[in-house]
């Protein structure tokens, strides 16, 4: 076990981060010590809503190092931000907390003795303003000028999309040999690194069957003539029917299957694993996961959501 300390972001105010973080302190023994950044006036008013006590201890960034971290207590930094007394609706105001958040989190992780980074759910429509696809992309852009690539990890199967958060209509323009073997070279070098195994990869086709009425079909042009230069140095195969690979005899085969768009293969990964599941995302100088779902405005306040998906995020950055 690795007790390097866990930086975690608490992401959107108004969500169900704190109850399922509050859940996983309560049911799981963390030797990790964990330096949250959140506020201390919400933390305070969803412990008193939700039953939950622990101590609080206050750390100053610029002191950071000074510190002597423990997990018997959440070591806090503490964001201005002012809740009001019953949970509130996803709004933009809560937009200058997330960003002064990140912002704090980025200067802790460009100083590199920090590597394990978790942050919580975050409505991406209202805090990125489609500035960017996705969380991933707004980490990716604010850390680092290499390529990344979004990988929802379960250590039966895993699954990553070469587009994201991309509409429908768009996603065949960004179906190239270049996004393709980026997704399957960092995949591949991740798994080396985590679990010294050469991973066995599996690459989905774009169209149904693999096929197309159409003149131009990406999967006999780009997919098929990428996979055979990919095969050279890497476990991989397809184009793969998306209709048939999850099939359990099928899907026993691989470590992770790589599709083209996001519903491709997350729809799947969701409907067999629910919340043991995780995010993370490959070609960072820093473990960075967050919990494979979203703030969940209506489940605010009732003490119902499940916790697994953190639970699993903090077990996989303790065990490497």
């Amino acid at each position: 076990m690795n007790y390097s300390p866990i930086l975690i972001l608490n992401g959107e105010p108004n969500s169900i981060f704190l109850e399922i973080f509050f859940k996983v302190l309560k049911t799981k023994k963390i030797n990790n010590p964990i330096i949250l950044i959140s506020s201390k006036k919400l933390i305070e008013l969803q412990m008193r809503k939700l039953k939950f006590k622990k101590n609080i201890k206050v750390l100053e960034v610029s002191k950071l190092n000074k510190y002597k971290l423990n997990n018997k207590s959440i070591n806090l930094i503490d964001v201005k931000y002012t809740p009001h007394k019953a949970f509130d609706k996803i709004t933009k105001k809560s937009n200058i907390f997330i960003k002064k958040s990140f912002e704090i989190a980025f200067k802790i992780l460009e100083k590199g003795k920090i590597k394990k980074f978790i942050n919580g759910p975050i409505s991406k429509k209202k805090f990125l303003n489609n500035k960017f696809f996705g969380i991933t992309e707004y980490i990716s852009r604010n850390v680092s000028k290499k390529k990344t690539c979004m990988l929802i990890y379960n250590n039966t199967l895993s699954v990553s999309p070469v587009t994201t958060h991309l509409p429908i209509k768009l996603v065949s323009k960004k179906i190239t040999k270049k996004n393709i073997s980026n997704n399957v070279s960092l995949i591949n070098n991740f798994y080396k690194k985590k679990f010294n195994i050469k991973p066995r990869i599996a690459v989905l086709g774009l169209n149904p069957h693999c096929e197309s009425i159409h003149n131009f079909n990406e999967d006999e042009k780009i997919i098929k003539p990428t996979i055979n230069y990919l095969k050279k140095k890497y476990y991989v195969s397809g184009p793969h029917s998306a209709d048939t690979i999850f099939l359990k005899n099928n899907r026993k085969k691989y470590d992770v299957i790589v599709g083209m768009y996001h519903d491709q293969v997350l729809t799947p990964i969701k409907t067999l694993f629910e919340y043991d599941a995780i995010n993370i995302t490959l070609g960072l100088p820093f473990d960075r996961i967050s919990p494979d779902h979203g703030p969940n405005e209506k489940m605010l306040g009732k003490d119902i959501s499940n916790p697994l998906s953190l639970l699993r995020a903090i077990q996989f950055l303790e065990k490497n």
